[in-house]
């Protein structure tokens, strides 16, 4: 047997699976396992069932193994095996075992002879084995075979593959000694995915198959064609031997006699057979274990911690207690109304870096949105001149009118006041819409108790909307007021003198507005924006649409290379220009809005248009709205008839009337300013008194008795089945996690390490870096002296051989073998007598 103190790591490798398989997850850690790789009828059962001691895998011809199997050999007093899909079901009898994974791989994989990834785990517990995993995996096959697949050889390629690419899996590479080794399948495989062999076993199977006169000595030995961890040779039971029942035991004891009498074997028979294949795996498996603990600590100890916290709050958890229930509605309810309240009044704590919560959404309706939103609804210059013109016309009536009427500003004033409606039942809506949003983002938090959840969401939402209605009427009441009496004597407005003055004026300010912008005021340096907008109308010739840092003035918007500032691409001034939406296109993530010339002329370098894109449709608004501060107003959509269109174009005015009608034109800019002035300041102070500050209260003080009066608190704090399936989830995970901690942490760091053999060159398997071309023998043979015959199983040794040589630790650290007779070439068989037993040829 291995050494015991090693041979106690692997038993906890094992409870570190059952701890995984617990909780029914996958063991994604990559556990140390030995992959059994070969050709079929390489061996592979037959080495696998001398370990166990037992007949217990499928038989037949073709391809047997269609599913790899998990195989933990675990030492105990009694022999029984278990499958793991068959928990608690023991098998004393090992030939339902075999039927078992018969039916076990035919319920997955059906009975067209195709293959699956999905593992059989069995357990087998003996008194006759070492504490070992391994994987048995489907032989490699060439050529398809009656019902199999056409591509069956790629299938248990990329199969076997997904299992030996992990570093930490052995390779057990497994090659009859009567195929020539150096087309081995099994080993190919192996240098494609371990090119330096430190994970590579030689198995040679079928030693007692070759032909007379041969040999696999050198092979054996790690001379001819090495590996770096050296080959092991066993002999298993022939066809014949397990057809006829023949014992394991009986098989073992034969091997043994076989490697003890035969020529080439004897000296090294310690190192060949069964017994030694279980200890040298067993060594090797427990080497790799403890070289991946510490990690495999690491990534349990980091997955532990996530958990600590929620285990905690779930251990003791009582579903149905009702003090519990009730305990924990008062914490939700102010919970939720806490979270919303952070979120309208903004808190320093738990800040959202992602994007803007509900207050800052508020925040931008009310000083961008809305009022770029009483811009928009501003008529145009020569409709306004217009309807003041047929106002004063309709009220002269009949006779020609000396003085301008004060009736006409007052109609004209009235009809702008009532545009304000729409705007104004818009913002109010926006902010609804916001609050509904919050709401749902707090009750996120609830989610655990869906009927509370869904409760919570109705109650609130149903007084969001029935403060709608009152803040609407509200809101229109503002605007009645404006309407019911027009205030020419405010402070603020310019009075019939001075809007005849300021007409006046006109014409002189424009003559004089190329003296001004040579000398800009101060205010046109005060910068209202900066931020980053692409140039999205910039030909593929020239480079494509490009980023760059704009900066907006009162006077200028200029952007540069980046946000230093240091290099200016171009200064546009923001006279005679607009701004008006683009349609976004089809293969855009972008928002585009583009800035004209009024004038029709160019605004940037070729381009009548400048196209800026932003990430989102509120970057645009907020720089729209920015533009706006610094007199770049929207397009106006005028939806016009083709008539109304002629007769405004055809539309003329006497002086005297466009006298009259510059003055009210001035009235009414200066009294609407006022009147927009108000509303812009009356409309946040209306929502948050009537909305925003009435559904916070209504949450603290009302919420939790609307839902106490909504039907019973125990069915509302009935937590959802997924809550339920994800705490038993947590505990479950917890408790294996630590268990698999604690398992760890019974380890022994005395054990004895196995030194890694040195490096062989082993470029004569196929694979990547092969330079040298693989020898031609089968298996090395290495054809005996004609004077020399294998001797018969259970001859004693001849006097001229050498004796067995002393222990080593590995199988590709072996001594050179000591001096003997000169041996022919392998293909030219000696004709000479053979040596006298006391003479040594000369070197």
């Amino acid at each position: 047997m291995g050494n015991r103190g090693m041979e106690e790591l692997i038993p906890l490798v094992n409870k570190l699976q059952d701890a995984f398989s617990s909780i029914g997850q996958a063991c994604n850690l990559d556990l140390p396992q030995i992959a059994v790789v070969g050709g079929q009828s390489a061996g592979k059962s037959s080495v696998l069932e001398n370990f166990v001691g037992r007949d217990f895998l499928p038989r037949g011809s073709g391809i047997v193994t269609r599913r790899p199997l998990v195989l933990q050999l675990i030492s105990a007093t009694a022999e029984w095996a278990e499958f793991l899909h068959c928990k608690g079901k023991k098998f004393t009898d090992f030939d339902e075992v075999r039927q078992e994974i018969e039916g076990e791989t035919d319920r997955v994989t059906g009975a067209n002879k195709g293959i699956s990834p999905i593992p059989i785990n069995l357990r087998v517990y003996s008194p006759h084995v070492l504490n070992l995993t391994l994987i048995d995996l489907p032989g490699i096959t060439k050529v398809p075979v009656g019902d199999q697949p056409v591509d069956i050889e790629q299938q248990i390629r990329d199969m076997i593959l997904q299992f030996i690419t992990k570093e930490s899996c052995l390779i057990l590479a497994v090659t009859p000694a009567n195929t020539d080794l150096a087309n081995s399948d099994a080993l190919k495989l192996a240098k494609d995915v371990d090119p330096q062999g430190l994970r590579t076993i030689g198995v040679i199977t079928k030693l007692d198959l070759m032909d007379e006169g041969t040999d696999a000595r050198d092979i054996l030995e790690n001379k001819l064609l090495p590996l770096r961890r050296g080959y092991i040779g066993v002999v298993n039971r022939s066809q014949k031997d397990i057809d006829g029942r023949k014992d394991i035991k009986a098989a073992l004891d034969a091997e043994r006699k076989f490697f003890l009498s035969h020529a080439s074997y004897r000296h090294m028979a310690e190192k060949m057979g069964t017994p030694r294949l279980q200890r040298v795996l067993n060594e090797q498996l427990t080497n790799h274990i403890r070289d991946t603990l510490p990690a495999f600590r690491s990534k349990l100890q980091s997955q532990l911690l996530a958990l600590d916290k929620e285990a905690e709050e779930y251990r003791g958890y009582r579903p149905d207690d009702p003090s519990r229930k009730t305990k924990q509605l008062l914490q939700m309810v102010q919970q939720f109304s806490v979270d919303f309240e952070k979120r309208i009044e903004g808190s320093g704590d738990q800040v959202d870096t992602v994007e803007l919560s509900g207050g800052a959404k508020i925040n931008r309706i009310f000083h961008e949105r809305f009022p770029f939103e009483l811009v928009k609804m501003e008529c145009d210059e020569k409709e306004m001149r217009r309807e003041i013109s047929y106002a004063i016309k309709n009220i002269h009536g009949i006779r020609t009118g000396l003085f301008t009427p004060d009736m006409a500003f007052e109609a004209i004033v009235k009809k702008q006041v009532i545009k304000l409606k729409g705007p104004c039942v818009k913002c109010v809506d926006m902010v609804i819409q916001e609050l509904i949003n919050t709401v749902r983002q707090c009750s996120n938090k609830l989610e655990c108790f869906p009927m509370l959840r869904e409760e919570t969401e109705r109650i609130v939402t149903s007084h969001i909307r029935d403060r709608e209605s009152r803040a609407k009427d509200q809101v229109l009441l503002l605007i009645d007021i404006q309407l019911s009496y027009i205030n020419t004597n405010h402070e603020d407005f310019i009075g019939f003198a001075n809007a005849q003055q300021r007409s006046s004026q006109t014409n002189k300010s424009q003559s004089s507005a190329g003296n001004q912008a040579s000398s800009p005021p101060a205010s046109g340096l005060i910068v209202i924006r900066k931020g980053w907008l692409t140039i999205n109308n910039i030909s593929i010739m020239k480079g494509g649409a490009k980023e760059y840092w704009f900066v907006l003035t009162a006077e200028s918007l200029s952007w540069f290379k980046d946000d230093e500032e240091k290099e200016k691409k171009y200064m546009l001034p923001l006279d005679n220009l607009k701004v008006r939406d683009v349609e976004k296109s089809f293969m855009s993530s972008k928002h585009i809005f583009c800035i004209f010339n009024t004038e029709s002329r160019n605004v940037y370098k070729d381009n009548r248009t400048l196209e800026l894109a932003c990430d989102s449709q509120d970057d645009v608004d907020s720089w729209k709205s920015s533009l706006l501060r610094a007199g770049v107003y929207p397009e106006k959509v005028m939806a016009v008839e083709s008539e109304t269109t002629t007769a405004t174009e055809n539309f003329s005015m006497d002086p005297q009337l466009e006298r009259k009608v510059e003055t009210i034109r001035n009235l009414v800019d200066s009294y609407m300013a006022i009147v927009n002035k108000c509303i812009r300041d009356l409309m946040p102070k209306t929502i948050m008194h009537l909305m925003i500050n009435n559904v916070k209260d209504f949450i603290n003080a009302e919420l939790l008795a609307q839902l106490y009066s909504a039907g019973d608190q125990n069915a509302l704090m009935d937590e959802s089945q997924e809550q339920a399936q994800r705490r038993d989830e947590v505990l479950r995970t917890h408790q294996a996690l630590t268990e698999a901690l604690a398992i760890i942490g019974d380890i022994s760091t005395s054990t004895i390490t196995v030194p890694m053999p040195p490096p062989v060159d082993n470029s004569w398997v196929g694979g990547p870096g092969s330079r040298r071309s693989p020898p031609s023998s089968p298996t090395a043979p290495r054809r005996m002296s004609s004077g020399q015959r294998p001797a018969p199983r259970g001859a004693p040794p001849p006097p001229n051989r050498p004796g067995p040589l002393g222990p080593f630790n590995n199988i590709a650290d072996s001594p050179q073998a000591p001096s003997r007779p000169n041996r022919a070439p392998p293909s030219i068989p000696s004709r000479r007598p053979p040596p006298s037993p006391t003479r040594q040829a000369p070197p």
